[in-house]
């Protein structure tokens, strides 16, 4: 008997030592990461910036004992070549080893990657990319989004203008003709006509992406003379539209909603006029009104500012985000492992249960899809005595919750069944009035 007890005793352990053994991964000496973002280009302006910081913050994690001791390593792909040549290098380095990639900034390039990171078991994490059906109706286990998707921020823009100015009648939209403009066009137009149902849009336009002549578009915009211009473009397409509708004083006519601005403020200068209403796509912002003055949010202004001359915008705390989400998604993975090493498929289930801070509130990632959860925040441009630029006041934040669809919601059909004007005097909008 008691040999028989002794053997199923050592029995036992063994089977759970194998166990153990088998849900962990070998301890790699360094955790490698494949980056994509634009390195070129007229995108350039915002991807770059997001390089840099990802530089930034892993030289501190890595400073500070990396991932359980692992140091990440980064290998950059630039979007700026096309989506053909971004998924050759994405391939590239998966099949040398690499199972780990943050991607992408477009959002045609997230559709893109998003399915063949499951077929190659590849952990994506989608870090700056708008579009809502790279994860709406999926069922992806490989592929998370460590910030919000256009329904989010499209939506929260809707609540953001109709609470400080609620009495247009016309609006015009000019967006980049991609998948992101397409898409953030018909979210925001479904969502405005819950509110204004009687809303005439008198224009759309779209551009081709990369465009640097808006010409056309002005003159048509100076002759219909719409109350509310809207623009979700950004980067360099965002800048010479600014520009060239400020040298035609197209601003004098209408309030311009440009929801991607934030990214813009440093480099238009003087050429965005005051009265703008800009939104940050996401409730990071380097004069954030709950994280200004935090140690950590200061340290990291000063770093990047000494780095790169410039301030941060929203891509650099959206790679912020995507970068302490992964690493809050290993921390868990490993503890949810018993202190082991995790392979990239346990690291994305410990993904889709986390809250991590990147530099404003935290960041909600507690849903089947992945999609993470990312407060909004606005503002009206103003002169400032301290900055040769515009900044923002009367800053307002939009909190996820209130402009989310559930899980198993399509964005148009909760929209439609869901969005109701009552959401405008939800107690959770926060204004800052400055």
């Amino acid at each position: 008997m008691k040999t028989s007890r002794l053997a199923a005793l050592l029995g036992a352990t063994l089977l759970s030592g194998l166990t153990s053994l088998a849900g962990a991964a070998d301890k790699p000496k360094e955790l490698n990461v494949g980056i994509s973002t634009f390195l070129s280009g007229s995108a350039s302006v915002f991807g770059v910036p997001a390089r840099d910081a990802a530089d930034i913050l892993i030289q501190d994690i890595n400073a500070n004992g990396g991932i359980d001791g692992v140091k990440i390593v980064p290998s950059y792909i630039d979007e700026g070549g096309g989506g053909e040549k971004l998924l050759s290098e994405y391939r590239r380095l998966a099949e040398g080893g690499t199972r780990v990639m943050l991607s992408a900034i477009s959002s045609g390039h997230c559709n893109i990657v998003a399915p063949v990171a499951e077929d190659l078991k590849v952990l994506n994490v989608m870090w700056d990319c708008g579009t809502e059906k790279a994860l709406e109706g999926k069922n992806y286990k490989y592929v998370v989004r460590t910030q919000a998707n256009a329904t989010t921020e499209m939506v929260a823009q809707v609540l953001y203008l109709m609470k400080v100015k609620p009495d247009f009648k016309t609006i015009a939209i000019v967006n980049q003709d991609y998948a992101w403009g397409r898409d953030s066009r018909d979210i925001f137009l479904a969502a405005l006509k819950k509110f204004k149902p009687d809303v005439k849009v008198v224009a759309e336009m779209f551009p081709k992406f990369g465009a640097a002549d808006f010409s056309t578009e002005i003159s048509r915009l100076q002759a219909l003379r719409p109350d509310v211009i809207v623009s979700t473009s950004w980067g360099g397409d965002l800048d010479n539209f600014v520009r060239q509708a400020s040298q035609r004083n197209l601003f004098k006519n209408s309030t311009f909603v440009l929801s991607l601005a934030e990214s813009s403020l440093e480099r238009l200068g003087n050429a965005l006029p005051e009265g703008v209403l800009v939104g940050a796509r996401g409730d990071h912002y380097f004069l954030h009104p709950e994280t200004k003055d935090d140690p950590q949010h200061q340290a990291f202004v000063k770093k990047f500012h000494d780095k790169t001359g410039a301030y941060p915008i929203y891509s650099v705390y959206h790679m912020v985000q995507g970068i302490q989400g992964l690493k809050a998604g290993y921390e868990k993975a490993i503890k949810d492992n018993g202190g082991n090493w995790p392979t990239p498929e346990q690291v994305a289930a410990a993904m889709h249960d986390v809250t991590f801070k990147g530099y404003g509130r935290d960041v909600k990632m507690h849903r089947a899809d992945g999609q993470a959860l990312e407060a909004q925040l606005f503002g009206v441009t103003k002169k400032s005595d301290k900055y040769p630029f515009k900044v923002l006041s009367d800053i307002t934040i939009v909190p996820a919750e209130l402009v989310t669809p559930g899980v198993t919601e399509t964005s148009m059909a909760w929209i439609e069944k869901s969005l109701t004007p009552d959401v405008l005097k939800s107690d959770q909008i926060k204004v800052f009035p400055n």
